[in-house]
């Protein structure tokens, strides 16, 4: 089974990023995840760039992401929302039109942030972008590591707790993507 994670985050000491990078060292066994490039490297969308081609970088996110059994989105909280890079993203996947990738893919949403609430309004939100899209999210057991900047140091994370309960999460998620399959 192979997962790919869309992160939410460009900072260079993203504790998201963190959060991502972990993940294949607590995916479940027979689980493959993989990162897909950042957010960033996509132009703002533009219905005069896409009515000229689609930017391949977004047509490339988009192969990644139809090509995988479930797709993981790790993402902070802006704002009480979205980062604006993760909405670009997902503005563009949704103009894909020869196979839109996330139609009908099990997703799975984690946030990290130093607040009490840990990303809860950020992954809310992104859920009612999600239902736009069509792509089935997996409703519990839900993540959202608050304090993270107590338990992500290094760019890894240092909470045996948390590590453990994202594990959770993960094996979870691979009953779910199972089931949609």
């Amino acid at each position: 089974m192979k997962w790919v994670v869309l992160v939410g985050s460009v900072r260079k000491g993203s504790y998201n990023a963190a959060v991502a990078r972990a993940l294949p060292a607590l995916a479940p066994e027979g689980v493959a995840v993989d990162l897909l490039g950042s957010v960033a490297g996509l132009p703002i969308y533009d219905g005069d760039i896409e009515a000229a081609g689609m930017p391949e970088p977004v047509t490339a996110m988009g192969r990644e992401i139809a090509g995988a059994d479930g797709l993981v989105i790790v993402t902070p909280e802006y704002n009480y929302s979205v980062p604006g890079g993760l909405k670009n993203a997902l503005d563009w996947l949704s103009r894909i039109k020869e196979r839109q990738p996330l139609k009908g893919k099990p997703t799975l949403i984690l946030s990290a942030s130093p607040g009490a609430l840990g990303g809860a309004r950020a992954q809310y939100h992104l859920r009612q972008v999600l239902v736009a899209l069509d792509a089935p999210v997996m409703n519990m057991p839900e993540v959202m590591i608050s304090q993270a900047n107590k338990k992500i140091e290094d760019g890894a994370i240092v909470d045996e707790g948390t590590s453990a309960f994202v594990g959770k999460q993960l094996a979870a998620f691979k009953t779910f993507v199972e089931k949609h399959l």
